[in-house]
Parts: C-alpha cells; structure tokens; sequence
C-alpha cells in the first residue's frame, strides 16, 4: 500500500494550507489504523505551518498545547489537533517535553516518533505515504518495533514502554525482541516510575478497552511494570485457589485478569471492577482440612476459604482508583460492585429477599452487576458459562423477578414510603434522630410486605413503636 483514501474534511482543510503556501500530512494512529482497513477515531495533522500560522488560517483555534507546536483546530464539525513539525527533548516532569524545535522536514518529525507503525505520513493533498522507517512491513507483520534504538526511545519518555504494552494488547501484536529486553532494563524501569500518573492511568484506560486486556496486563506482570504501578493486584501471583471443590483454576491474578477479559469491552466500571473484585482473596486466605465421611471415600481435603475478601477488595480497590486519581463517581461505583459481587441466588428467595437485593444493590447498578458476575465465572475456567446452564438459568429468574419488583412500583427506598418525616411530626413524635430511625423500621416493615405502604396503616406501626 502506498497510498491512502484521505477523508473529505481533511482535503478541504488541506486546501486551505495550500493556499496559503504550507504542507500537510495526516499522521499517528489514524494512518496506522487506515492502512490496518479500520475507521480512524482522531485525526492528527502535522504541518510546515507554525501555530501562529495555523490560528491565522482558521476561524476557529484553540491553543490546546501551543507551549508544544499544538493547537485544535475546529473544523467542518471536527476537532483536529495540528502540530508543527518538531523535534524534542527529555520528559523530566514525566508529562511534557523539556524543549520543543521545529522540525524543517516531515521524515525529521516523524524520527521523533515511539514506533515504526505510528511514523508513517499521509500527504493530505494525495494520500501518498511517507514511510522512512519501514513501518507498513511491521505493521504487515504485526510487530511493534521503536523508531530506531529502543533505549534511547524509553529514556527519551517512560510512557513509550507503557504504550508498547497497550498497542500490544489493543492491536494484537507482538513487541519486537530488543523492544521488549529493553522495558526490563533497570534505568528503563526507574524512567517509567517518573511518568505522571495521568499519563500511566490513560494508557491503562486504553488496555482495558482492548479486545482481551489479558494480554497487555500479562506483559505488564512480566516486565515488572505491574509491581510499579499496581503492587496490590500483582501480589495476586502464586494465591492459590483451587481445591477439591473444583471452581477455580487459576490463581487469583490470572483470575483477576481473566475476569477483566469477560467484561464488556466498552464498559470501563466493570472491566475495573473485574480486574480488582478478588485482589482482597491474596490478604483473606485461610485453608481448611475437612476430614471426609466413609460415604465421601474418607481421608483428609483441604479447603480454601476467603471470607469477607469482597470487602477487603473494595477497600483496596478504593485506595488504588484513588491513588490512579479516577474521578470519585468511577471509584464509588465500581467499588460498590466489587462489594456486592458475591450475591448468591437461588430460587427459594422469598419476595421479600429479592426487595432487599434491589435495594442493597440499587436497580441503576443492576446492569453492571450481573456483567460482573459474568466476568467473574468466564474468569474461573477462562470459557464462557453455557447458556442453558443452571447458574444462566438462576441469573435470568432473578432479572425477571427484578423486573416485575419494578413494574409493581413497590416501595424501593425512603421517599417511595406514604409516609414522611412531617407525618411522624404531627403525631407528636420529636424532631430528631428518632425520626430517621423510626422511618427506616417503616421502611423494612413495607419491604417484608408491600401492602403495608398506606398511610394509614404506617402511622398505625409509627404510634406502636413509638410507644414502647
């Protein structure tokens, strides 16, 4: 391939740099992406064009990163971030280049680029391709290689190994031998700790949202990148959990990381929750022989046990979505899950008991959650669990009883009660704790029966207790 189709937007923007007498090409991993057969997400331009040059040229700018050559240009309902050629220097903060010069050619800007596959060009005036390091044949070959030595690379950013790692994991190739020896080396690991952690949680982000993140999360174990970043979820290695009861087979990393691969791929809360829901196991594991009747064949079994590690996981997994600095909505909800993750129904289940789920789960979660249970059995064996299993045909009773809790508009939580605060008032009952108190016995009373919820007869239960 040596040409690609460029998009309409693009040849009338390109237009518009002819015009005023500069070059533009599409780079990165649009023209990675293109010359793969898929639909690229972003574009990105680079150009001969200063970022002044640029802000003249369009009605609408916005200097995003014009310290770095980069500005956004709005055009024809697109945001498309244009940067002038450049070279550039070390990352010393971990986040942005040092020192930024303008590059004179597009093959010099291109050498300051991570991979072979990301430094090929697209001329926007014919899709005709700029390719100095050879990077179609990688890409044909699958192969993630650095633009030219791999150490001089990584000591140049510590985010490029990371970004190796995700690029394997979300395309599917393979690093290239002397790439991937070099993210062991040891100056290599102290240059990745220096990133910010911004910078490491978006690439982390990116992996997660890969077809099988196992792949990417294994990389990372083996290079130690895991240990840097996630010491709590690597501590999972060599946590047995199999026994003669015969539902785990792997330990509780490859669980961990195997549950992630079952979650929904476009769904990052859940594929979170599914990575961290069993990290607490590795600091709530207790073994336990049982000895067998003669009925069982006798003899001795160990059992192993981890009680209350949902919790532990969700404390842990708290403090390590706080430490990647994810916004407070995403921690709550995906620690939330990681909590309720160990629900257990059958089909004795009174009414009652399936209110009590509903409201200890919150019907807005719901969805989630039975993705993560799912998550969670793919990630015992690594296979999805048949549908006509007893385990699918338990999950689909309990949606459908949820389902009808819903419909029937039961009283699912304090303001659905007929009865509130002011009420219990004007029966003479003091302003205080014991309102709160007294509205939430009302409350478990209408969850046991959902009769109960008239006014009539909650002020009736109101004025027996409030008696004793």
């Amino acid at each position: 391939m040596k040409h690609i189709k460029i998009p309409a937007e693009l040849k009338k923007m390109n237009a518009i740099f002819l015009q005023n007498g500069f070059e533009a090409y599409l780079v990165g991993g649009a023209v990675r992406d293109m010359i793969l057969g898929k639909t690229a997400a972003d574009w990105d331009i680079t150009t001969n064009a200063t970022p002044q040059d640029v802000m003249h040229m369009f009605h609408k700018v916005i200097p995003t990163g014009i310290a770095h050559g980069t500005v956004t240009v709005l055009f024809m309902r697109k945001q498309i971030e244009v940067t002038t050629y450049r070279t550039e220097a070390d990352y010393s903060d971990g986040r942005h280049p040092d020192s930024i010069s303008y590059a004179a050619t597009i093959e010099e800007d291109l050498s300051r680029r991570d991979f072979t596959m990301n430094a090929i060009a697209a001329n926007l005036s014919d899709g005709s391709l700029c390719d100095p390091f050879d990077g179609r044949t990688d890409i044909k070959n699958e192969c993630i290689r650095t633009v030219g030595n791999p150490l001089e690379r990584f000591m140049e950013d510590g985010l490029r190994p990371i970004r190796a790692l995700r690029f394997s994991a979300q395309l599917g190739f393979t690093i290239e031998e002397a790439t991937y020896k070099s993210i062991f080396r040891d100056d290599v690991q102290k240059k990745i700790q220096s990133i910010s952690i911004e910078r490491f949680r978006d690439e982390f982000d990116k992996l997660l949202a890969s077809p099988e993140p196992s792949q990417g999360l294994h990389a990372m174990e083996e290079t130690g990148v895991m240990k840097l970043f996630l010491p709590e979820l690597a501590a999972g290695r060599g946590a047995t959990q199999q026994d003669a009861r015969g539902f785990h087979e792997f330990d509780v990393l490859d669980h961990n990381i195997y549950a992630c691969d079952g979650a929904p791929r476009d769904n990052l809360t859940v594929r979170l929750a599914a990575l961290f829901h069993d990290i607490g196991k590795t600091y709530t594991r207790t073994v336990e022989s049982k000895q067998l009747t003669e009925n069982e064949g006798g003899g001795t079994i160990e059992i192993i046990h981890f009680h209350g590690h949902e919790q532990e996981s969700a404390r842990m997994a708290k403090e390590i979505l706080f430490r990647l600095k994810y916004p407070n909505a995403v921690i709550d909800k995906v620690c939330h899950l990681i909590s309720q993750h160990m629900f257990n129904y059958e089909p004795t289940w009174s009414d009652a008991a399936v209110r009590r789920f509903i409201v200890r789960t919150g019907l807005e979660a719901m969805d989630d959650l039975f993705a993560l249970r799912y998550a969670d059995i793919y990630g015992m064996h690594r296979c999805h669990i048949q549908a006509d299993s007893e385990t699918v045909r338990n999950l689909n009773t309990l949606r459908e009883r949820i389902r009808k809790t819903e419909q029937d508009k039961t009283a699912l939580s304090l303001k659905d009660l007929a009865v509130n605060g002011n009420d219990l008032l004007a029966l003479g009952i003091p302003a205080g704790k014991q309102i709160g108190l007294l509205l939430n016995e009302l409350f478990q009373c209408v969850l046991d029966d959902p009769l109960m919820n008239t006014k009539e007869k909650l002020l009736t239960v109101a004025k027996n207790k409030a008696m004793r």
